[in-house]
């Protein structure tokens, strides 16, 4: 359970530490609501890090948690780590590129492990049925 407990609070900074990051830029550019459609502006790129780290990591802290309860395969573990360490990928590729409309190898790793460590999790827990 302590490698679960470790990747669902690594999940959980994740999307604290950038919600922060996005209402500080707000504050600091005096921007309330929404941000420009710019991909190279900063504040758009929290925002998109914020919110596809919000569509990914709910789920996966309660796949985690799901095979953290069970007893999970070293296999299993492994997923955990991966998908943990994918979703930090994907956001440090959306903040870090020089644009949004360009490729970045971090954000494209990410995601290839978000979405092989997250069919992995759905199958290590359909498999723990």
């Amino acid at each position: 359970m302590t490698t679960a407990l470790i990747c669902i609070a690594l999940l959980g900074l994740l999307v604290f530490g950038l919600g922060f990051a996005t209402s500080s830029k707000r504050r600091k550019t005096e921007t309330l609501t929404g941000s420009s459609d710019d991909p190279t502006d900063a504040l758009h790129k929290l925002v998109r890090a914020h919110g596809n780290t919000t569509e990914y990591a709910p789920m996966m802290a309660i796949l985690i948690l799901a095979l953290g309860s069970m007893s999970p395969d070293f296999w299993m573990l492994c997923c955990m780590g991966v998908a943990t360490a994918s979703r930090y990928a994907v956001a440090a590729g959306l903040i870090l590129s020089s644009s949004m409309n360009e490729a970045h190898p971090l954000r494209f790793i990410g995601a290839l492990g978000t979405y092989l460590s997250g069919f992995g999790l759905v199958t290590a827990v359909l498999l723990s049925i």
